[in-house]
């Protein structure tokens, strides 16, 4: 390359502000869509925060993409806001329990998130207890604000429910004298607050929301009210109707919807040509489910992998053989054979049995297999099958990909 504008665009022909279709992005109050009574709900939850009053503690329940985070967001960022204006010192924190698992690192993360220059409290990445981090971040709370949300996303995915019962009960116990708490727990995972400790349960779990999947309407309003990340009269008047349609009928998921929009303008980009056109929808989501996929497998173990291609390869087979049989559901020990010889070919000792059906019903509670209990009757008794609610050709894919 002699010049480097041979090497690099200078002026994007699809895209204007392409943060729009971001996930990361927390868009203004106009372009949230579809969810005005889950707002209101959240909101007249925590409303006692704005008189310094304790908020209700909330867990809120959906599917990925049905606006949980960005709801609780927009809520606990219009709290500090009014709490302020009626002489109330409010502040939030947010948790991304996916990343922070453990009860050590989500409370270093919300005692660095709300600590200020005014307080002496130094607040280390790691080197002291966790005892040593709640001591400092009662006294940041106690110092500093009447009122404080903490906003865990992923709730799920902690190890355990330590902190839960720290926060919901740190008035009670007597940690906190004067600061009042509120948690926004999110979840993907309906049957979440089965796992959870009875004591924690009772403490924490005072409101409770579903937000249910958006559906084509919805999808539409949040992809149109973003439109404007492209440059004006580049998109097809058929592309978002379209791409609605389509995630409206699959999942409801307004992330995946707007990965679909993106994907699309790219793919305009890519073959340089001037419109994003309704066909590049359809290249767009196989797209998206490939690369949502892939991130997943890249954070999995290697027998996780295992069990998940003994599974995607006898649905697979069904797919090809009879379209009837695409969703035919497969018996453990017909997985488990087919695993070992995986592991055979991979050169890996197999796990046992049970520790198989620890693996399938982790990939159950992510949403990519679906169990199902059946009774044989008296001669067989019962016994559990499962289905791969992914497309088997993605993960075949997918599966392939990540191992070289």
């Amino acid at each position: 390359m002699s010049e480097s504008n041979d090497l690099f665009i200078r002026e994007d022909p699809i895209f204007v502000n392409k943060e729009l279709l971001e996930i990361s992005h927390l868009p203004d109050e106009g372009r949230i869509v579809g969810r005005d009574e889950e707002i209101s709900q959240l909101a007249n939850a925590v409303n006692p925060g704005i008189f310094g009053q304790s908020p209700s503690n909330v867990l809120i329940y959906g599917k990925t993409g049905t606006g949980k985070s960005l709801c609780a967001k927009y809520v606990s960022r219009r709290l500090v806001t009014t709490a302020d204006e009626e002489g109330v010192r409010a502040t939030h924190a947010y948790v991304d329990c996916a990343q922070d698992t453990t009860e050590t690192q989500a409370v270093q993360t919300i005692a660095s998130s709300i600590n200020t220059e005014k307080t002496d409290v130094y607040i280390p990445e790691k080197g002291i207890s966790t005892a040593t981090y709640y001591k400092r971040l009662w006294k940041i709370l106690d110092s500093e604000y009447d009122v404080t949300l903490i906003i865990l996303d992923e709730i799920d995915k902690l190890e355990d429910d330590d902190i839960l019962m720290q926060l919901s009960r740190a008035g009670e116990a007597g940690k906190l004298t004067s600061c009042k708490i509120g948690v926004i727990g999110i979840s993907n995972k309906i049957k979440y607050k089965d796992r959870m400790d009875e004591r924690v349960k009772s403490s924490l779990c005072e409101r409770e929301f579903v937000f249910p999947p958006y559906d084509a309407r919805q999808l539409n309003d949040i992809m149109s009210a973003r439109s404007d990340a492209f440059r004006d009269g580049v998109l097809e008047d058929g592309v978002i109707p379209k791409a609605a349609a389509l995630a409206a009928r699959e999942h409801g998921d307004a992330r995946k919807a707007i990965d679909i929009l993106r994907y699309a303008g790219e793919i305009a980009q890519s073959t340089e040509v001037d419109t994003v056109r309704e066909e590049f929808v359809t290249q767009a989501r196989e797209r998206a489910e490939t690369d949502r996929f892939r991130e997943f497998i890249r954070g999995s173990t290697p027998h996780s992998r295992y069990v998940l291609q003994a599974l995607t390869m006898l649905s697979y087979d069904a797919e090809d053989t009879s379209r009837d049989q695409a969703n035919e559901g497969y018996r453990t020990t017909r997985i488990y054979e087919l695993y070992e010889q995986i592991c055979g070919q991979e050169g890996s000792d197999p796990l046992s049995l049970r520790r198989v059906r620890d693996l399938l019903k982790e990939h159950a509670f992510l949403d990519i297999v679906e169990q199902s209990r059946h009774s044989g009757g008296s001669a067989e008794g019962s016994y559990t099958e499962h289905t791969l609610l992914e497309n088997p050709k993605v993960v075949k894919d997918v599966l392939t990909d990540t191992s070289d």
